[in-house]
């Protein structure tokens, strides 16, 4: 059993957060399974932990609505919750953001899922915006879309594309070729999103104009980017001190979003991501965007999702079998079997 607290001054803002009746105050304890009690200015959340935490997130989204809008609809706390993954009984799902002004195909480029519209909005309103989810959401592709929406509008002079080079269980340290050569793998995805929103050689052109640049992390430091629309993927691949390094790149009239999956850290094993740490660190400073993505804003191909979801089911059977292990160790003499 975990507890959590609000503390909420103003006696008005209790009322609006829970709503006539107590209507949007029941609708969170059935959706998050949590009690939720009032005693002097402070709302307490109890029950298991991951639930008080979603929760209270809940909450905090519900008390910057009403006091951005200065009300508190029923729809609004659909929307808060659905984002922290709860089941709203009756809720109508609703995609926010505009479209981009992208064409790409034919067809104009635009959020497909509400987690996907609130991420563009958030990009669209914060000059910091934080993104984390699974493989799938369109992290990376709505991040470039926007980028090259901003370019085109004139309110950037220029994107730079950002990924740490860390690699992902495999060493290309022997790769033949030079530098350009072994770090073109670490940025090759950045450059397919970008393709998708660009004509190649248009995207050459600019390339060589310095207009869009696709660089490693590391060459980040020392720099100071104005006008700049700067986009770090793979973000949960930093260290605490490069997220720092990176962060403070920011210049005058730039907007920067991060983004990652946590589940797919390929840092050492005990080094901390700063991905995971910039979010606690930064979460209660105003001007930053934070969205979290989830399986139900994956796009790609149907399959990907159910993958999604058997590989996140798999931790809890790997845990027991290496608790299993853990009871029953292996005897030196045995070793993998037809080893070469």
């Amino acid at each position: 059993m975990t507890e959590a607290t609000l503390s909420i001054a103003n006696p008005a803002e209790i009322l609006t957060l829970f709503g006539p009746r107590d209507q949007h105050l029941r609708k969170l304890r059935r959706a998050f399974d949590v009690s939720i009690t009032l005693r002097d200015g402070r709302i307490r959340i109890a029950g298991e932990e991951d639930n008080v935490n979603r929760a209270t997130r809940t909450l905090e989204k519900m008390r910057h609505i009403s006091r951005k809008k200065g009300d508190l609809a029923s729809e609004d706390v659909d929307a808060a919750a659905t984002e922290e993954g709860a089941t709203i009984e009756g809720a109508v799902p609703t995609i926010s953001g505009d479209d981009i002004d992208i064409q790409h195909a034919g067809r104009r480029v635009k959020p497909r899922t509400p987690g996907q519209g609130r991420y563009v909005e958030a990009i669209r309103r914060f000059d910091l915006a934080f993104a984390t989810g699974p493989a799938g959401c369109g992290k990376t592709y709505l991040a470039v879309a926007t980028a090259v929406e901003a370019l085109r509008a004139g309110q950037v002079r220029k994107i730079v594309l950002v990924r740490p080079a860390v690699e992902a269980g495999e060493s290309l340290g022997f790769l033949p070729g030079d530098l350009r050569a072994k770090l073109n793998p670490y940025l090759r995805p950045l450059m397919d999103a970008l393709g998708e929103m660009i004509d190649f050689d248009q995207a050459r052109t600019l390339m060589e104009q310095d207009v869009i640049e696709i660089i490693p992390l590391a060459y980040m430091r020392g720099r100071t980017l104005n006008d700049a629309f700067i986009i770090l993927d793979e973000a949960q691949n930093t260290t605490v001190a490069q997220m720092k390094m990176f962060l403070t790149r920011m210049g005058e009239r730039s907007k920067m979003v991060v983004s990652g999956d946590i589940s797919q850290q390929d840092l050492p094993r005990g080094i901390t991501s700063g991905l995971r740490d910039a979010i606690q660190r930064l979460s209660d400073i105003e001007g930053i965007g934070i969205v979290r993505l989830r399986r139900s804003d994956i796009v790609r191909h149907r399959l990907v999702q159910k993958i999604v979801e058997a590989y996140d089911d798999d931790k809890h059977h790997e845990s027991e079998s290496l608790h299993d292990e853990s009871h029953h160790p292996r005897h030196p003499s045995e070793g993998p079997k037809n080893r070469e």
